[in-house]
C-alpha cells in the first residue's frame, strides 16, 4: 500500500524532510515485458517520483513497488547477454582475488548474483564461492555452469543463517543491488554479519551526480530506490557499523561509484577527496537538484522534435534495448508504435514480449538487417559503443543511430 505523502520517511535515516525534485507520473514496472496473452489485459501503473532527503542528502524514489512483483519469477534481466559487463565483472573479480589474495580456504559471496555472469570467474579459479539471487531463471543458469547460487532475497536473517553454518565471507561483492533495497539498514546488517572481521564488500552503485549531471532520468524506475552520492551513502554506512575505505568513480551504466567497505573505520586518500569535492560541488543541498525536472523536460522535447521530423519525412525507426530504463525514456516521452515500430535486443529471454505501456514488439538484433531501419533508438545508451560495433553491418548500408542522452545526437 503507498503510504500518504506526510507519512514518507527517508530510506536512509528516517527523516521526514522529503523535497520532490522530479515526478515522471504514473509508469508500468520497467521490467514487466509483457507476454501476447497479456496484451488485452489492464496493466499496473506506479507513481514515479524522486525526492531528496534535506536531513542525509539521499535521492530516492518515494514509490516501493514489493520486490517479489520486481524480481522473482519473470524476471527477464540476464547480466551475460552483455559483453561489456562480462568484462566489467570480469576485471573486477580478478582485481579483489589479486588485491585480497584470496585462495581455496577464502570465501567470495555475491549478493544479486544473477546468472553466476561475475563469481564463474571464482569458480574458474577453484576459490569457493556463493552466490544470492531471488530470480529463479538467472539463478538456475548460474547453477548451471558451475556457480552455487542460493535463490532468496539477501537479508540479516540469510546472513545469520549462513554465519550460523559456519559460512563467513573474505569478499562480498554487490553491484547494483544497494540501490533495489527498500530496507537498506536490514540489507547492512545482514553484509556486517556475514563480513569477517578484516573482510571487504565491493558495492556498486549508480553515481547520483552523473544521475543529474548528464540527465540520466531514465534510470530512474520502480527497481531502482536510491541514487546515492559519497556523501550519502557514508552516512548511510556509518549509522550501519560499516565504514567506506576506498572508492572509485567508474563508466559503467553512465557513471558509478565502487564502494570499499569494511567493519572498521580506515577511509583512504580517495574517500577524502570524493566527499570534499561533494562538498564543494553542493552534491549534499537540494539546490543541486532544483534544476533536474526542467533539464529532464528539455530532452522530452528534443526527442519529441527529431523523431517526429524523422516520422514525417517519411523515416522508419526502431529501437535497440528492452531496458528497464529504456522502459522509461519511452514512456515519459510517450514513443509509442506511430513513432517505433519495433525494438530489438539480444536477451533471448526478452523476445517475443512487449515493452511495457506502449506494448512495443521485442525481437533479436537481427531484425535489423531483415528489415534495415532509417534509424535506431539506442535506449540502452549504457552499452551504445558496444551496440554500434555489434551492428557495423547495419551502419555499414547506411544505417543511423540516435542517442537519446544527455541531448539527443545522431551517430
Amino acid at each position: 500500500m503507498t503510504m500518504e505523502k506526510k507519512d514518507l520517511r527517508c530510506r536512509s535515516c528516517g527523516s521526514l524532510n522529503l523535497e520532490t525534485v522530479l515526478d515522471l507520473g504514473r509508469m508500468p514496472l520497467a521490467d514487466a515485458l509483457l507476454t501476447e496473452d497479456e496484451l488485452n489485459s489492464p496493466e499496473a501503473a506506479y507513481p514515479l517520483e524522486a525526492a531528496f532527503c534535506t536531513d542525509c542528502s539521499l535521492l530516492q524514489i518515494t514509490e516501493t513497488v514489493p520486490p517479489e512483483m520486481l524480481f522473482c519469477k519473470k524476471y527477464p534481466y540476464y547480466s551475460s547477454f552483455s559483453d561489456e559487463l562480462l568484462r566489467h565483472s570480469r576485471e573486477n573479480a580478478l582485481e579483489l582475488i589479486e588485491s585480497r589474495g584470496l585462495d581455496e580456504k577464502s570465501l567470495a559471496v555475491e549478493i544479486a548474483s544473477n546468472d553466476g555472469y561475475l563469481l564463474k570467474n571464482f569458480v574458474e579459479k577453484d576459490i569457493p564461492c556463493l552466490g544470492i539471487d531471488p530470480a529463479e531463471g538467472p539463478a538456475e543458469s548460474a547453477e548451471k555452469i558451475g556457480v552455487p547460487t542460493i535463490c532468496a532475497f539477501f537479508n540479516a536473517e540469510l546472513a545469520s543463517q549462513l554465519t550460523g553454518i559456519g559460512k563467513r565471507a573474505d569478499v562480498i561483492i554487490a553491484n547494483n543491488v544497494l540501490a533495489h533495497v527498500a530496507d537498506v539498514r536490514g540489507f547492512l546488517a545482514g553484509v556486517r554479519t556475514l563480513l569477517k572481521e578484516d573482510g571487504i564488500a565491493s558495492i556498486e552503485v549508480p553515481y547520483v551526480r552523473d544521475l543529474i549531471d548528464n540527465c540520466e532520468f531514465d534510470t530512474i524506475y520502480h527497481e531502482h530506490l536510491c541514487y546515492f552520492s559519497a556523501t550519502s551513502v557514508d552516512r548511510l554506512l556509518r549509522t550501519n557499523g560499516l565504514y567506506l575505505n576506498s572508492v572509485k568513480r567508474i563508466p559503467i551504466h553512465g557513471g558509478s561509484l565502487r564502494l570499499y567497505v569494511g567493519r572498521k573505520d580506515e577511509p583512504d586518500a580517495a574517500v577524502k577527496s570524493l566527499l570534499e569535492e561533494e562538498r564543494e560541488r553542493g552534491l549534499g543541498d537540494i539546490s543541486y537538484y532544483n534544476e533536474f525536472a526542467a533539464k529532464v523536460n528539455n530532452v522530452k522535447s528534443g526527442l519529441t522534435y527529431i523523431l517526429s521530423m524523422l516520422r514525417e519525412q517519411g523515416a522508419s525507426i526502431a529501437a535497440y534495448g528492452a531496458a528497464a530504463k529504456g522502459a522509461t525514456l519511452i514512456n515519459y516521452v510517450g514513443l509509442g508504435k506511430e513513432t517505433i515500430d519495433f525494438v530489438v535486443d539480444r536477451n533471448i529471454h526478452k523476445q517475443g514480449r512487449f515493452m511495457p505501456g506502449v506494448r512495443i514488439p521485442i525481437s533479436g538484433p537481427e531484425r535489423l538487417l531483415h528489415e534495415q531501419p532509417d534509424y535506431v533508438l539506442i535506449l540502452a545508451w549504457n552499452f551504445a559503443e558496444e551496440i554500434m560495433a555489434q551492428q557495423e553491418e547495419y551502419r555499414a548500408r547506411g544505417g543511423k543511430f540516435i542517442l537519446p542522452i544527455p541531448e539527443w545526437k545522431i551517430a
